[in-house]
């Protein structure tokens, strides 16, 4: 009589937990990670207002800070560069009075400095302008 060993197939399985942790720990990094690169590089000390209101930054943001720079949106310009980049400016079939503009200035610019500045905008058929202060 012959004894015959029978070996069955174990049935593995895998145990997918550790790597639905670490899926899941990734996809927390990069959430986390991606919302700290959309803040500017530009820091501003602006002039504080009791009547100051929040309002939604659309269209043009004209930056000046206290060393004399400006920027249109997010490129450097100089005041005579600033008046070509508004004329240059896509404003898909809106009239440009319609166009908001936000005024972002250090509190530290002297006021002939905006001057200029509204000088420059409203040369180029521009007149909605907003200045962004922080609340007091």
């Amino acid at each position: 009589m012959q004894l015959h060993a029978h070996r069955r197939a174990a049935a593995s399985n895998i145990d997918m937990t550790p790597m639905i942790d670490v899926v899941f720990q990734l996809i927390l990094f990069f959430l986390v990670s991606t919302t700290f690169a959309v803040m500017p590089g530009i820091s501003l000390n602006l002039p504080a207002s009791s009547t100051a209101q929040s309002t939604a930054t659309s269209g043009i943001i004209i930056t000046a800070d206290k060393n004399d720079g400006l920027w249109f949106n997010d490129k450097k310009v100089t005041f005579k560069t600033l008046g070509d980049e508004l004329a240059a400016y896509d404003t898909k079939n809106k009239k440009k009075d319609e166009i908001p503009i936000t005024l972002e200035a250090d509190s530290e610019v002297t006021n002939g400095t905006i001057v200029q500045i509204f000088d420059v905008i409203r040369g180029n058929g521009y007149s909605a302008v907003d200045l962004r202060t922080k609340q007091k």
